[in-house]
Order: C-alpha cells, then sequence, then structure tokens
C-alpha cells in the first residue's frame, strides 16, 4: 500500500481519502494520479485530507469491497487520527457502505456520493438544483438499508385492531418516489423550454459551439477570455456547474453562440449523466464542440479519453458525425521548448489549436479556425446600394462578410458567405442583390 500525506489548514472535518487500486491493463492512469484527484473532489467539498491511500484490490469482497486485513488497519487508522470521513474513490453498494462505516466508526461517502454532494453545493439556477436533487434521490433510493427498530411498523387501519401498514422503509421509497416524480415534471417543463430556444436560435442562423472538457481544463477561463464574460474560474474541481450561452464575435464579423458546460470526469455517476441530461443536449445540438484540454497535465491523454467516453454516452462527438476541434490549454505551464513543439504540431495537424486562456496565447489562431468552421456557405458576391445599410447590417449578422469594396453608382460589392437558410432568406429581402457566386 502507497501512502501519501497531506496537509491542509482548512478545519472543517478530517477526511482519510482511499483508493482501492484494480490495476486494469487498459486503464491509462495510474493509481497515484487517481488517488490525487480523489483528493481534489474530497478539498472541493471542504474536507481537510490528513492521509491519503492506494490499497490494491485484487478481488473485491462483497460485504465490504476490501479485504477483512485491509478493513482492520484502516479501522486502526480512523481511531488514531480521530478522523470523521473516509472517503473511498470507488462505488460502493449500500451493504457495503454500512458495513465499512460500522467498522470504522467513521462516515463513509463513495466516489458517487462525493461527486453528487459536490454538484449539490454548487449549482446556482433552478435548474441545476432540480438536476442535482434529481441525481441524489436517484442514488440515495437505493441506500434505505437501515434498520428502523423504533418504526418497524406503522399502525394502519382504524381503532387497536388495525392490521399492520407500511414499514418505514417503505414510506421514505414511496415519499422519495413521489418526489422524483414531480421534479421530472419540472425538469420537462424546463426541456420544454431549452427545446423553444433552441428552434428560436436556428431561426437566426447563428453557429452554435459547445465547449466540454475534463473538469479544470480551463473552460471556463476560456469562455470569459472569448466572451468577455465573468464565468467563476477557479482552479478548483467542478467550480462551475450551470451552463452559460455567450454571443461570440468571430473574426470578419459573423457572430456565434458560445455554451459553457458542466466539467467531465472519470467515472461520472450515472445518476448525474441522466439528470443533466436537458443541459448536456446543448453539446448535442452544437455545430462546432470545442474540447479543452489541460495540456500541461501528465492526465492529459486519459482525461480526453474520459471526455470522449461521456460524449459517445451522450450520443455525441466525432462518432457522432459532429466537428470537433482540441484546444490544448494552458501552455503558459510548459517549459518554451514544449511549447513550440505542442504549437508546430498543432499547426501540422490541423486537429487541434494550442492556448493559454490566462494569456491569451494562441486565442487569434483560435477565432481564426473557428472562422473557417462556420464558413459552409458558397462565397456570394453581392451589390447593395450605398443607401442600403440596413441590408449591409443583416449580412454581418447572418453572414460571413469575408469584402467590401465600392461599386458603380457609389453602390457596395460585398463579398460574403450564406448558409443555405440565410441565403434563402436573403434572397427573399433582396431578390436583384444577388450577382453571382464567387467561386
Amino acid at each position: 500500500m502507497t501512502a501519501r500525506s497531506v496537509d491542509r489548514s482548512v478545519t472543517v472535518q478530517s477526511a482519510l481519502v482511499l483508493h482501492p487500486d484494480r490495476s486494469r491493463r487498459d486503464d491509462l492512469r495510474a493509481a497515484e494520479a487517481r488517488l490525487a484527484e480523489a483528493v481534489g473532489l474530497a478539498e472541493a467539498l471542504d474536507l481537510r485530507v490528513v492521509q491519503a491511500l492506494v490499497a490494491p484490490l485484487r478481488a473485491p469482497v462483497p460485504a465490504t469491497l476490501l479485504g477483512a486485513g485491509k478493513v482492520a488497519e484502516i479501522a486502526a487508522l480512523c481511531a488514531e487520527l480521530s478522523l470523521d470521513v473516509v472517503v473511498v474513490d470507488d462505488a460502493l453498494s449500500p451493504v457495503q457502505q454500512r458495513n465499512l462505516e460500522r467498522a470504522w466508526q467513521a462516515k463513509v461517502i463513495d466516489r458517487t456520493g462525493l461527486i453528487l454532494e459536490i454538484f449539490a453545493r454548487r449549482a446556482r439556477t433552478r435548474e441545476g438544483r432540480l438536476q442535482v436533487e434529481l441525481a441524489r434521490l436517484a442514488y440515495e433510493a437505493s441506500r434505505l438499508v437501515r434498520t428502523w427498530t423504533h418504526l418497524e411498523r406503522q399502525r394502519g387501519g382504524f381503532g387497536t385492531m388495525g392490521g399492520p401498514g407500511e414499514t418505514q422503509i417503505e414510506t421514505d421509497r414511496r415519499l422519495i418516489a413521489e418526489r422524483v416524480a414531480r421534479l421530472k415534471r419540472e425538469l420537462a417543463e424546463v426541456r420544454r423550454t431549452r427545446t423553444l430556444a433552441r428552434r428560436a436560435r436556428r431561426r437566426v442562423p447563428f453557429p452554435t459551439i459547445a465547449l466540454v472538457g475534463y473538469t479544470n481544463a480551463g473552460k471556463s477561463t476560456l469562455f470569459n477570455r472569448l466572451t468577455d464574460a465573468d464565468v467563476v474560474a477557479k482552479d478548483l474541481l467542478f467550480a462551475t456547474l450551470d451552463p452559460t450561452m455567450r454571443r461570440l464575435k468571430l473574426p470578419g464579423g459573423r457572430p456565434a453562440i458560445l455554451s459553457d458546460t458542466v466539467g467531465f470526469i472519470s467515472s461520472l455517476p450515472h445518476e448525474l449523466v441522466e439528470a443533466f441530461r436537458a443541459t448536456l443536449d446543448e453539446v448535442k445540438e452544437a455545430d462546432i464542440i470545442l474540447h479543452v484540454r489541460d495540456i500541461a497535465s501528465a492526465e492529459s491523454e486519459a482525461e480526453a479519453a474520459d471526455v470522449r467516453a461521456v460524449l459517445g454516452e451522450l450520443g455525441a462527438g466525432e462518432e457522432a458525425g459532429q466537428r470537433v476541434l482540441e484546444v490544448w490549454n494552458k501552455i503558459d505551464l510548459l517549459p518554451d521548448d514544449a511549447r513550440e513543439f505542442l504549437a508546430a504540431r498543432a499547426r501540422r495537424d490541423g486537429g487541434a489549436v494550442a492556448v493559454s486562456a490566462v494569456t491569451g496565447e494562441g486565442i487569434e489562431r483560435l477565432t481564426e479556425r473557428l472562422a473557417a468552421l462556420v464558413d459552409e456557405g458558397p462565397l456570394l458576391t453581392i451589390a447593395l446600394s450605398a443607401s442600403d445599410g440596413e441590408g449591409l447590417a443583416w449580412l454581418y449578422r447572418h453572414g460571413r462578410v469575408v469584402s467590401r469594396e465600392s461599386g458603380v453608382d457609389d453602390g457596395l460589392v460585398v463579398t460574403a458567405r450564406l448558409e443555405p437558410a440565410a441565403l434563402a432568406k436573403f434572397e427573399q429581402l433582396r431578390p436583384s442583390a444577388l450577382l453571382a457566386a464567387a467561386e
């Protein structure tokens, strides 16, 4: 067993973080890296991590996950350090969680419960709180395994001869089921509102760009850099949860809609994927997906694989036919030679752009690439009168103006790209303005 002590000054609850190492050959991530991530999750929940351990796990034990010797060893450590919480970086069954709490005399939180608790604290919008509560209820419904010795059964019927009523656990399950049904109805209304918003955006043919990436890859910092927004951006796992949309002005004048989404993570709880499906549908509907990677992280490749796996689960990404551009962020944290190598590799391969969202390095190249990606329509030559400022403004709003020159009779000749829907609309508005395709 590998141990790593962590000194933290924040005093809330003392915790031990334990990563059971299953050691799969196809696992891209080392046990120590997974342990470090689990420590980051615990700290995001304001726990004071006093000890972090990797425990080899050859075969899971049904009752406790870990073997009897390891359970006893950690029990002694809990007593010695007076620990309040033990975080197990794995999925625990309700029985395993209950047995470990009894053995260790401390609260036990598994990976799913930990992430759900973080989400519950960070959600700010009504939609986000509804989604998180639905996920937590789905998780807690399977954990009603306590023995209700004082309320084994409620009295049913009238008088003293009434038969046995519901058990306490049945009552709790019924209440949870009723609450879940109500939340699903409220989220259905949220989905309806989002669908209407997407339809409205389609009527104005702005391309949509969705930011995705592993948590703490720098998505919100990049979002702020591109749109001059003020989304919370911290060096913290799951610093932001609620989706945000802003208009992005690309080179040449054509605007786009940029969407910042919740960060992904390895072994993202299924309950969260289902609950956040309404929000993550924005990714499926995007014209372009920007996959933001922390290229300075030693786990960058493994994190990228986790993001692709979640996109696949959502039915999004390259496998679903969407255009995906990788953004290699945080190059400012790399040595000069590594930074130059990555920038040259990105330019050569064409599938990525190396940037620093903090310093702004590479941002101009990124916006130029995005402008090229959204230019799907043909290059058109359009003649406008000098007084037709409304028509020129329409072209800037709904297309990409490449150039504008003086024409005959003090008129204006504009070269622009328009998507098919925008072109059809423009032909209705200015049927005599379109001269020809420029290419």
